[in-house]
């Protein structure tokens, strides 16, 4: 199939692709624990249904000892094709009304800006129906064998990789698809080429035996809160750089984004400034960065006059490609058993090692992904890290070790707010993208001379 075809297809099936997700985002898939079970498993029944209507006609819902199911199909392609493997999620984020929403989370809802506003427009529905998108492109007839799995607990603690683990063969192929990313800006292709990984600790900090009444032993008395935002104090300088000694750190050779631009994709309040030293892309895929993402003490509503005995912060450390999960994290923890002041006891629980990772640039499908971008989108494509972490693709890779990955997707930097309020994403990205990831399979079936 020539570019301009499909290019004239993708343009034609984007009201049926737009219907798919308006009606997906209407879907509270949110598979956090004391969520209903219901809306999940709606949306696992859809999203079968609407894959096996596409040319997935095997496409099933996997056993698995807990949790919401993986979805898994194939789709074989001419007699020693390449064989692909396309990857999306049907869980979503909560969307609490504190968020600040402008518009119902629930409700699919097209703005003036054009964007269709909803949780999980962006992340990951927008990949579910470029993946739609690219099948209907093909009439269920892809050039490649191409073998589907959308996972269920993406957003949560996932069960894919024990399903990997344990059905290694099911994901042999020569090329992963990842449509869970996306460009830094609208129009702007990129691929995604490394992600920082993620290192987490819980730590209690205990000064006294018991609460004691502040007016009468206020002063000398140590309180364990204040002790904690002392020690969570020195994880950082005074320029907002990671303080702590022994983590490793890099620099990002690929696209970058200005500190304006990335001022106005965070929100950043005005007159509050940017932390960190160095280029924001340095400072992003680049560099650690560690967060208190979460506080345990007496909270306001029951607060009184007493001293804090005990106070637990949990402690995230984003980690630089390359680097090894649990040195990392030996390093955080010795920092915090070493800085705590005035003699607090510091207990420190290790919760989380999830690695980073790097995807190789030199192979045929990247150079085919590539210059699928360039031609769907008209300009070169670059490329970007991630700030988040995706520990299946370190499983996926050892399962088919010698394939190649391809990270992309419609969920643009810049405006789409994933896990924030007023997520959204722009239809004419999700085209593009249809587009690139079909041109991408006709070139990986041209290469391997089947077209």
């Amino acid at each position: 199939m020539q570019a301009s075809e499909i290019t004239q297809k993708a343009a034609a099936l984007m009201p049926g692709v737009v219907a798919d997700l308006e009606e997906l985002v209407a879907i509270p898939s949110v598979s956090f624990p004391g969520f209903p079970a219901e809306p999940m498993e709606q949306m696992a029944r859809r999203t079968l249904e609407m894959f096996r209507e596409v040319g997935f006609a095997d496409a099933r819902l996997m056993d698995v000892p807990s949790g919401y199911p993986p979805i898994y199909g194939e789709v074989p392609g001419p007699e020693g094709s390449p064989v692909v493997v396309i990857y999306a999620h049907y869980d979503v984020q909560p969307a609490p009304p504190e968020q600040g929403w402008t518009s119902e989370p629930f409700t699919p809802t097209r703005k003036d800006d054009g964007r269709i506003y909803g949780r999980g427009s962006a992340d990951d529905i927008s990949g579910l129906v470029t993946h739609l998108g690219m099948m209907r492109v093909f009439d269920g007839k892809p050039p490649c064998t191409v073998k589907l799995i959308l996972e269920g607990m993406e957003e949560t603690e996932s069960n894919l990789e024990a399903f990997v683990e344990a059905h290694p063969d099911l994901f042999a192929c020569d090329l992963f698809v990842i449509c869970d990313m996306g460009n830094l800006r609208v129009g702007e292709p990129v691929l995604t080429t490394a992600l920082r990984g993620d290192v987490a600790c819980v730590v209690t900090v205990r000064t006294l035996d018991h609460p004691l009444h502040s007016g009468v032993f206020g002063g000398p008395a140590p309180d364990a809160m204040m002790a904690l935002a002392r020690l969570l104090a020195t994880l950082h300088d005074d320029e907002g750089n990671v303080a702590v000694e022994g983590v490793s750190r890099g620099a990002w050779e690929g696209e970058d984004l200005s500190a304006a631009d990335f001022r106005a994709s965070a929100d950043v309040l005005d007159g509050v400034g940017l932390t960190g030293t160095g280029r924001v892309g340095d400072l992003l895929w680049a560099q650690p960065s560690v967060n208190a993402i979460g506080i345990d003490m007496t909270p306001i509503a029951t607060s009184s006059n007493v001293l804090i005995p005990e106070a637990s912060a949990k402690i995230s450390m984003r980690i630089v490609p390359g680097a090894e999960p649990a040195a990392e994290l030996d390093a955080l923890v010795a920092h915090l058993e070493s800085h705590a002041p005035w003699g607090a006891r510091v207990e420190v629980r290790r919760t989380k090692e999830a690695p980073p990772f790097r995807c190789s640039t030199d192979g045929p499908g990247y150079a085919a992904a590539r210059a699928a971008l360039e031609e769907a989108f008209g300009k070169p494509a670059g490329e970007a890290g991630c700030g988040g972490s995706i520990p299946l693709l370190r499983t996926l890779q050892q399962a088919a070790p010698e394939a190649e990955f391809i990270l992309w997707g419609p969920e643009d930097v810049a405006c789409a707010r994933i896990h924030a309020s007023d997520e959204s994403v722009d239809p004419d990205e999700i085209e593009r993208m249809v587009v690139a990831q079909a041109l991408l399979l006709e070139r990986l079936a041209e290469d391997a001379g089947h077209r």
